[in-house]
């Protein structure tokens, strides 16, 4: 595994990762560039501590506010249904704990998420910020109504 934004650096994390990995090609997961971006991001910087030693199971995992981080192969299938390229830019309604908007960063241009909870939106933003990710613009508001400003841009 190579190290990346947020790679953890425990062994125990490292072989549960590895895993998942494993289990996703197995459910039919094959875009390698789709394995990789899931592979680079530590999926546990996006979970509650409590639920740290969970962030490699194939499960959705509370967040606060009702809403959950979708299980990896949740991620991982709807990543490669967009077949992504180097320059897409992408909108994302509910970007929650931010944990699919880092997985889209690291193969597109650019992406757009609007959050609907402004608590999850502050954490998310600071998770960018310490992994790095500088190509993510985030908003504050109702995802219904898109992102107007941006229409042009979003392919």
């Amino acid at each position: 595994m190579t190290p990346g934004p947020g790679s953890p650096v425990e062994p125990g994390l490292i072989q549960k990762k590895l895993r998942l990995l494993m289990e996703l090609r197995r459910a039919g997961i094959g875009d390698t560039r789709v394995l990789g971006a899931i592979e680079k991001i530590a999926r546990e910087k996006f979970v509650a501590a409590s639920f740290e030693d969970q962030a490699y199971e194939n499960v959705a995992l509370p967040i606060g506010n009702g809403q959950t981080v979708s299980q990896p192969y949740v991620v991982a299938l709807m990543t490669e249904k967009l077949e992504l390229g180097e320059r897409h830019n992408v909108l994302e309604i509910g970007t929650g704990s931010g944990y699919q908007t880092a997985v889209l960063a690291t193969l597109c241009r650019r992406v757009f998420s609007i959050e609907r909870h402004r608590g999850l939106l502050r954490e998310a933003e600071r998770r960018f910020e310490e992994l790095r990710l500088r190509n993510i613009v985030c908003r504050f508001g109702d995802g219904t109504k898109g992102w107007p400003e941006q229409r042009h841009t979003i392919e």
